[in-house]
């Protein structure tokens, strides 16, 4: 050993003083069975007393390989995967995919498409601000809040029942358009539900928004800097808070919305109580933009012939099966209720017209070769969609923030590659760093900020 080298000992008083400072941190799980983490999420935390000294986040317990998935089958067959990201919002999901394919293929969808997706992009994601609040205030006490905003967010789920035939796993975007036009009563139902929507909101700003005991759990809580969340890349209700006002519908216009005239609410110390009134305040904001839409949405061309009488699928089936086939073309087959609104007379109205992306009205499906053909080209494995080789990147702003979908393709039926940008991913990443510091009883107030959608950030 080197005369230049030094050994430093402990006195076993100083050992022992080591010993007791770790003993007298307690090291605890919250999750992944703890019902205010949703289920599927873990946060280890070092506890001294009620005080966090540090704090690591585990994910990945919903994962279902939905970028995997997604290149095992042909391009249509992955709308029933984006439901389940945010399968809260799912329709925005549908709409963001949807939009990247259509972008790789070059197509234009009809204009009354555009705002069917603007109308119920919105109204999900109104949906997706009355569960977090709802959920985050019932996770803080106020249990009366949360029954509330699920009345309020059953209405909206009956207006998207009405409409794609589902209330959460829809599968309602197709490319180059939406699975079926709008009911004929959907516009007077969904002002009715706007209408018991915002005196809702406003009950609960009174329950809530002056309420002593919510705003010493929220203001002042969870704390992020617009540097930080910008480092982090965090985007949506979660970096608005911090007083930066960047929105994919404004940044960078999609659809309709730069045809309406809406505002994009902003926070200004980055704290729970800041992203509360965002998420309060982007209510409002979508239903205006809801009732802009509806105002402003054509009816569009439809350009088909309707001359013909109504025979039933299964006449007209038989009639074909023995060479009876003259006139047939004229013929209209009288559809099922689950087909209504996918037939010829709004065809056109909702699809992009192009006979490489979409599957043909299902009276002509029925009723003529030529369309039964295009259908199977569409729906057959091996044929299908084909984009052109090349790659893409599509964004919308999702009910956590930018929602982004990359595709890779190859020129085949099947997508090549498939990347999602979930939004919530990044807050979650700061997480640790913000609930640090804290008290133990102040996780649950900001992991409610955060909207963690376990199939979106898991995916």
């Amino acid at each position: 050993m080197s005369d230049s080298t030094t050994i430093t000992t402990k006195t076993p008083e100083e050992t022992k003083q080591e010993v007791e400072k770790s003993n007298k941190n307690m090291m605890l799980n919250v999750g992944p069975s703890h019902p205010a983490m949703h289920g599927v999420i873990q946060i280890s935390v070092e506890l001294e007393g009620e005080v966090i000294r540090k704090a690591d986040i585990e994910i990945g317990y919903l994962h279902r390989a939905f970028e995997k998935h997604s290149e095992s089958g042909t391009y249509t067959q992955v709308f029933p995967y984006t439901d389940r990201l945010n399968y809260v919002s799912p329709a925005i999901n549908n709409f963001g995919y949807a939009g990247a394919v259509e972008k790789l293929m070059g197509l234009e969808i009809p204009e009354r498409c555009k705002y069917i997706r603007v109308i119920m992009s919105e109204i999900a994601r109104v949906a997706d601000h009355l569960t977090c609040i709802g959920a985050s205030a019932m996770e803080l006490g106020a249990f009366s809040v949360f029954l509330y905003m699920m009345k309020a967010r059953e209405w909206l789920y009956e207006l998207t029942e009405n409409v794609t035939g589902a209330r959460i796993t829809i599968s309602y975007g197709r490319i180059g358009g939406v699975k079926a036009d709008l009911p004929k009563e959907f516009t007077e139902q969904c002002r009715q539900a706007l209408k018991k929507t915002r005196e809702v909101l406003e009950e609960v700003d009174g329950l809530l928004t002056r309420n002593r005991i919510f705003m010493d759990r929220m203001r002042g809580v969870g704390v992020i800097s617009a540097e930080d969340a910008i480092s982090f890349g965090i985007t949506g209700p979660f970096l608005r808070s911090t007083g930066v006002a960047y929105d994919v519908r404004k940044a960078w216009p999609y659809l309709v919305y730069d045809r309406m005239n809406f505002d994009v609410p902003v926070g200004t110390t980055g704290d729970n109580f800041d992203r509360y009134l965002v998420r309060m305040e982007e209510m409002q904001q979508s239903m205006r933009i809801i009732e802009q839409a509806l105002d402003q949405i054509p009816e569009g061309p439809t350009n088909i012939d309707h001359e013909g009488r109504v025979i039933e699928p299964d006449l007209m089936a038989d009639l074909g099966k023995f060479g009876k086939t003259a006139g047939l073309l004229k013929n209209e087959t009288l559809l099922e209720p689950t087909l209504e609104g996918t037939g010829k007379r709004v065809h056109l109205q909702i699809r992009a017209n192009d006979k490489d992306a979409w599957i043909p009205p299902k009276e002509q499906v029925y009723s003529n070769i030529e369309a039964l053909m295009n259908h199977f080209k569409i729906i057959m494995l091996g044929h299908g969609i084909r984009p052109p080789k090349g790659e893409v990147y599509n964004m919308v702003e999702g009910g956590n923030g930018e929602l982004g979908f990359y595709i890779v393709s190859d020129g085949t039926d099947r997508p090549w590659r498939v990347r999602c940008n979930g939004p919530c991913m990044r807050p979650m990443a700061a997480l640790a760093g913000i609930i640090t510091g804290g008290q133990m009883a102040d996780i649950i107030a900001t992991f409610g900020s955060v909207n963690m959608i376990a199939g979106e950030l898991d995916r």
